[in-house]
């Protein structure tokens, strides 16, 4: 009897909503760099406001007795909702991190989401972006330019 070795390289993918596959080839490489952390807490601030709108959840008192977070962790991070649409839309879409610590945090942005009027507070953040290391808001070294 003759015995037969097959040798393949596989990887394990898998996305968002999607079963594991098993794919023929090596894992590919992973992008350079991590997701911001203020991106990640504004798509929680995001998801936690819908989830109480919903009434999926009573309160946010719940979600910080779920995630084993303080109430006014959980305030800090839903008041990044109370931003104008266009800094939300900026802050989620920043470009990774290479290193370091990040240049924005939830204690920097709170000034801006107390602030009521969205074009005080677009005033307040084109101030700060100013203030913000270059690195901190460059895609491919380049400095991001908004309409």
């Amino acid at each position: 009897m003759r015995s037969l070795t097959v040798t393949r390289k596989l990887h394990i993918t898998s996305g968002y909503q999607e079963p594991r596959r098993v794919r023929r080839g090596p894992t590919p490489p992973r992008p350079p760099g991590r997701t911001p952390r203020i991106s990640k807490l504004m798509a929680l601030a995001i998801h936690f406001d819908d989830m109480v709108a919903r009434g999926q959840l009573a309160d946010y008192a719940t979600i910080a007795r779920l995630g084993q977070v303080s109430r006014a962790r959980v305030t800090q991070i839903v008041n990044l909702t109370l931003l104008a649409p266009d800094i939300q839309e900026e802050l989620l879409f920043l470009p990774k991190t290479h290193g370091g610590r990040d240049g924005l945090t939830t204690s920097v942005l709170q000034p801006l989401a107390r602030e009521l009027d969205w074009q005080r507070q677009r005033a307040m953040w084109a101030r700060l972006k100013a203030e913000l290391p270059p690195s901190t808001l460059a895609v491919g070294g380049a400095e991001v330019v908004q309409p």
